[in-house]
C-alpha cells in the first residue's frame, strides 16, 4: 500500500503542508510513522478523506483554490470499477472529482488501485490517467 508524506498529502489536497499538518494534528486523518520516524498517511486513508473534504469543504475559508497548469490535475484513486471490457477511474485532485472511461485492460497495465497516486489530463471532453 503507498503511503505519503504530509507535504505529499498537502500537494494532493490542494493545500500547505502546514494545513494538512494541522488536520493530522487535530484527527482529521491518521497518520503513522514509517521506519524513518516521518509522519505518513495510507494511502486509502488520505482517499477516502480528499473525498470527504470535496464534500464538506476544507473547513479553512481562506484556503486557496486549486488551480491546474496545462490541464493536469494530480491527485489520488479514490475508486476503480472493473467491468468485462472497460473501466472507471476516478481521482481526487484537490476540490475536483475527476472521472475516466477507459479499458479494463489499461487500469490493469496501470496497476491503478485507490488510494494511489494519479494524474488526470483533461483533454476536451476526455480523461486521460498518467500513473505517477
Amino acid at each position: 500500500m503507498q503511503s505519503y508524506t504530509i507535504g505529499q498529502a498537502a500537494r494532493l489536497l490542494g493545500v500547505s503542508p502546514d494545513t494538512a499538518r494541522r488536520w493530522a494534528d487535530a484527527g482529521r486523518v491518521a497518520t503513522r510513522r514509517d521506519e524513518s520516524g516521518r509522519r505518513v498517511i495510507d494511502g486509502k486513508d488520505l482517499a477516502a478523506f480528499s473525498v470527504e473534504l470535496a464534500r464538506g469543504g476544507t473547513g479553512e475559508e481562506d484556503a486557496p483554490s486549486y488551480t491546474s497548469v496545462r490541464n493536469a490535475f494530480p491527485g489520488i484513486v479514490t475508486a476503480v470499477k472493473l467491468g468485462d471490457v472497460a473501466a472507471q477511474v476516478e481521482i481526487q485532485a484537490g476540490p475536483h472529482r475527476l472521472v475516466s472511461l477507459l479499458t479494463r485492460e489499461a487500469v490493469e497495465e496501470l496497476g491503478l488501485e485507490v488510494g494511489m497516486e494519479a494524474t488526470a489530463r483533461v483533454k476536451s471532453t476526455n480523461v486521460h490517467i498518467d500513473r505517477a
